[in-house]
């Protein structure tokens, strides 16, 4: 056997290296460090401090350049790093975070793509990244749910406009400020007040509120986390799927390397 490592060798180990566990944990580490590290700056530090958040800033920054391209050379398909989402926000922001911040003109656009290195701890932890493909394709779905209620809302608010216009004209003044007085009631921002106020003049107005909070707050919030829920169950589903498939794509490679190392023996063996 040769002492030399074969491509092929060198190239396992890289993958090795890069879905090892100690990997992704020093990752999320400087990813926490660099959320840290932006919060400091936000406050008024000493020159010395000022100076060592600039020097760790560097670092990191030259952290995350050889670790993306550490994954990419890790990567068997090089096409397919490329086109993958979070991989290309990954490689966005980290050649973003290249731009020099002494450049007045990129100074806004450099420290933005910092602020979004935060995010790259959920292109690195996988649950989370699963969270957010969920809540993407869960996107069409909570788009009807949506319709519905900006429909109920414009109902609610055409009625609030026509009946409680004369108690309070800031607040049922027409249906775009009715829609607005029903969002704060939606969101329970003093909304008991709004409705005291109409029920000194109507004494049942209170069935109006009531039921619009039982839709909104109860109905369509359910059916939104039903939505989500259901998107995330199929996720994992589908996950558990192509690792099934993945691992009998393995099995059968073994089995064909097996089945070849016996027939390679069996020659052997005849002569």
């Amino acid at each position: 056997m040769s002492p030399e490592m074969s491509p092929s060798q060198g190239f396992n180990q890289l993958r090795r290296i890069e879905s090892s566990k100690i990997f992704q944990s020093v990752v999320i580490a400087i990813i926490i460090l660099s959320a840290l590290t932006i919060g400091a700056k936000t406050y008024d530090l000493p020159v010395w401090a000022e100076q060592s958040l600039i020097l760790t800033d560097n670092a990191i920054t030259l952290f995350f350049l050889v670790e993306i391209l550490f994954r990419f050379a890790a990567c068997p398909n090089k096409r397919k790093f490329l086109l993958d989402g979070w991989n290309l926000f990954d490689t966005i922001v980290v050649i973003g975070s290249l731009i020099p911040l002494d450049n007045s003109e990129a100074v806004l656009l450099g420290r933005l793509l910092r602020v979004f290195r935060v995010l790259r701890l959920v292109s690195v932890v996988p649950e989370l990244r699963q969270l957010i493909n969920a809540l993407l394709k869960a996107i069409p779905r909570m788009g009807y749910i949506a319709l519905l209620m900006f429909i109920i809302f414009y109902i609610y608010a055409a009625m609030g406009a026509i009946f409680f216009a004369e108690v309070d004209q800031e607040l049922w003044g027409d249906v775009a400020i009715s829609m607005l007085t029903l969002f704060r009631v939606a969101t329970f921002e003093d909304w008991t007040d709004v409705m005291y106020a109409t029920m000194e003049q109507y004494p049942m107005s209170w069935l109006y509120y009531l039921t619009f909070i039982f839709l909104t707050a109860f109905v369509f919030l359910n059916m939104m986390i039903g939505a989500i829920l259901e998107v995330m169950g199929e996720e994992q589903n589908a996950q558990q799927a192509q690792k099934a498939h993945d691992e009998r794509d393995e099995i059968v490679k073994q089995l064909h390397a097996v089945q070849r190392k016996l027939d390679e023996l069996s020659q052997r063996l005849e002569r």
